[in-house]
Order: structure tokens, then sequence, then C-alpha cells
């Protein structure tokens, strides 16, 4: 990185998990850092004592708006919509300003593989670091999964590879981030209460291919490439797809496909869905463009368990299966979900409002689900976008919902918690949303 980022004060806007880290690595390189943040110190307390001990100054509150400190540069968190007064300041200013991920990139030792999709990013991401720890590869995953990737560059120089899960917020500040391997898992309706379009939000998602040469490796759905999602990148190329035929690697009978060849049957896996096929396929694919061969990265996908709110089987009580999805926070998500299922659906699903309906989803709610429970701001409009097709009952709050779902469902049905949107409205995160569901079904008494 240019040194003279480390001549004049440095800004950090926003103190989340990754402004921490890009205030601490910024300290480590000898910067003077501000880490500005317009939350109330209250709950920034922790975040602010620790930075502070180490010479960090950090500002909080409309004190954070106000402050006129010279600086040249500054760092923009991933989780700071731009249109914030906070990074408005900045730009009227002139300050020159970069991403976390792009702080953390230029000062990482190690080649990069990124991996960007609406949905899949994390069990993707999760895939290809347990695929390459068995196979004898030392890489950490970061980045907008666990830990932020400037809290790995330290370690970084002592790694074969630092493999990555990038959102578009993460993309729309970078300039030189160059992944030696970028992976496009999918694309489809999210985020729209930051961007202003559906383009918009794409042409975040396409900048993991932007600085890419001949010399990397992109890979990418193949419905997305043909269908004009993304356009054909300077990096050579693996497809996948378990919908469509013609890609590198494809789904037949259950079995993953490369080149016409077998290589991994989806029974012997802990995942299920033509979803979870596909994340499966980006993984190999990743892996091949590393250079492994098949035999040394099947170990560590088939030992693979997925994390919790990805379709997590919690009990089954009474006949009734009850399912954790919370991390469904988009429609495609829940789509899959959906598909996933080969018993009728009791729903429930809403949430925040992020500014797109649910009319898409109609068709496939009617054939799959007995009915459907709302919660959270979409609750009517989800209601009104289904009418006539399914039977919508509104619920005050997720415990309501459990029970409404109870009163619902029959012997035979799955019980699923798959929102369609995020969780702000009424819980800290999608893990906080899942977690409640997950003690209120394990509070149900048990029923033959």
């Amino acid at each position: 990185m240019n040194a003279e980022l480390f001549e004049q004060p440095v800004a950090v806007l926003g103190l989340g998990a990754s402004g921490e880290a890009a205030a601490r690595l910024l300290r480590e390189e000898g910067a003077v850092v501000t880490v500005l943040d317009t939350a109330d110190r209250v709950a920034l307390r922790n975040r602010a004592d620790r930075l502070e001990r180490l010479g960090i100054r950090v500002v909080t509150g409309p004190e954070a708006i106000e402050d006129r400190t010279p600086f040249r540069r500054a760092v923009l968190s991933p989780g700071i919509d731009p249109s914030l007064p906070l990074v408005r300041g900045f730009v009227e200013r002139r300050v020159e300003m970069i991403g976390e991920l792009e702080l953390a990139a230029t000062l990482c030792k190690c080649p990069m593989i990124a991996i960007t999709g609406t949905n899949g990013k994390t069990t993707t991401t999760e895939l290809v670091a347990a695929m390459l720890e068995t196979a004898g590869v030392q890489s950490v995953a970061g980045g907008n999964i666990g830990t932020a990737f400037s809290a790995l560059v330290g370690q970084s120089g002592g790694l074969d590879v630092v493999t990555l899960e990038v959102s578009s917020f993460q993309l729309e500040a970078i300039r030189t981030f160059h992944p030696r391997i970028a992976a496009w898992l999918n694309f489809s309706p999210d985020h729209l209460d930051r961007y202003r379009s559906m383009d918009e939000y794409r042409a975040a998602k396409l900048r993991i291919f932007e600085n890419q040469t001949e010399e990397d490796w992109a890979v990418i759905n193949l419905r997305d490439l043909r269908e004009g999602r993304v356009s054909p990148p300077r990096a050579r190329t693996l497809t996948f797809s378990a919908l469509i035929e013609g890609g590198d690697f494809s789904l037949r009978d259950a079995v993953i496909h490369f080149g016409g060849e077998p290589v991994l049957a989806m029974a012997d896996t802990q995942l299920r869905g033509a979803h979870n096929a596909e994340n499966l396929m980006a993984a190999l694919g990743i892996g091949r463009a590393w250079g492994l061969d098949f035999s040394s990265m099947l170990p560590g996908l088939v030992g693979y368990r997925p994390q919790a709110h990805r379709c997590e089987r919690i009990r089954e009580t009474g006949g009734v299966l009850w399912v954790n999805d919370s991390k469904a926070t988009n429609l495609d998500s829940v789509a899959q979900a959906l598909r996933s299922e080969t018993r009728p659906v009791v729903l429930i699903a809403g949430g925040k409002d992020k500014g797109f309906d649910y009319l898409p989803l109609r068709e496939l709610v009617a054939t799959r689900c007995r009915a459907v429970v709302l919660i959270g701001e979409m609750a009517a409009r989800i209601g009104r976008d289904w009418s006539g097709t399914v039977s919508c009952v509104p619920a005050a709050g997720l415990a309501e919902a459990v029970d409404t779902a109870v009163r619902i469902a029959r012997r035979g049905d799955v019980v699923l918690l798959s929102p369609g949107t995020s969780s702000f409205d009424m819980f800290r995160d999608y893990q906080d949303r899942g977690d409640r569901f997950r003690r209120l079904v394990l509070e149900l008494p048990d029923t033959p």
C-alpha cells in the first residue's frame, strides 16, 4: 500500500466488526486512526474501549458527523450505507475513500479466493475452507463470514491462500482487489433498500471480476452466464449448474459430474437440494482451479456439516418436522428451501421491508404450502401478494407464529421458518431470529 496512507490522519467510518478490524490493522501499520460512528457510545462501548486502549481515537453519536479533522483518507465499513450523512460529508470534502476489503487486500501477503452471490456464499466459503484444509492447503476463511478480512492480514504471510466471502457492500469500494480465483454463485433480487435498482446491485457484485487477468480463474453459474447476468470475464472460466446442461459441472441423478464423469453423490454429503449441489460444484470448481485433484477435495466436502439457520432440522413432534431457515433473507433462498421439501409446508415468513414484493413466489407457495404465517413489517404486503393462493395468517411476533403453526400443521407436514427478508425490524440479526425460533420449538411439548 502507498506509504502516504499512514502519513496523514486516517478515518474509519463505522465501528462494527469490520471497522474495528480495519482500525486495528491501520494502527499496526503505524497510522494515526480515528473511528467515527453515529451510534450512541453506550452501544459501542466495548469496541470503543478496546480501540482507545490502543491509542485509536473514537468519536460517536452526532459528534461523528460534526468532526472536522483534516483527514486525507477514509476506510468505509461495508455495513455503512454510502448515502448516510456521515459518508456524504467525507465525499463533499473530497476525502479519498476505500473499503475495508480493499484495505486488507492491499496488505495481504498471500493469494485470495473470493466468493460472491445472492445466496450460498457462507456455505460455499465454508465448504472451500474444509476442502482446502483436508487437502493440505494452508488457508483461513473470513470476509463477510466470521472474521473480518483485516483481522486475517497478520497471519497471511504463513498461508497458501485466504478464502473470502465477499458481499456487494464490500465490493462497492474496491480499486485493486484482485482474487486469483473468483466465484459467482447466483443472482436474484435483494438489498433494494440500499440499491436504487437491480442493475446497480448487480454492478456492485460484478466488480469481483474487475481486476482479474487471463492468468486467473472465474467459477461461474452457467445459467447466469447464459442469461446475461454475468458477462464472460477475462479470466479462465469453469462453469456449473444443477438446473441446465452444458456446464463443466452438472447434476445427474443426484450425482455431481465433471465433464460427463461422476465425481460426488449428494447422498454422500450432509447437504440436500439443487442449491446445495451448486454450492458443492462451485467448491469443486475452486479446488480444480487451485490445482487439486478430486480425490483430495472430496473428504473435506463429505465431512462438512452445515451451520445453524440454514434449513436446520430442529426436531419432529407429533409427526411435524420443524426447520429453521432463518438465514433465508431474500426470495430466492425461500424458493430454494421450499423446493427442498417434499412434504406439505406451513411457512413462517416476513420481517424487515427491503423494498421488493413477494409476487414471484406466488405460484411456488401455492403448490408447496398448506398455509403461511406472516410476521414483521412485510406481513401485510406478503398477505396481499399471496392473497387467493394460500391461507395467510398474520401473527404479532415469532412466539405467536409458532403457536399458530402448531394449530395449523398436520402430521406429515413441515413447519419452515424461511422469512425471505432480514430481521432487523424485530431481532438483532438472522442468528438471533433463528435462535429464538429454535428455543420456542424445543419448548413445545412432546407429542407422539
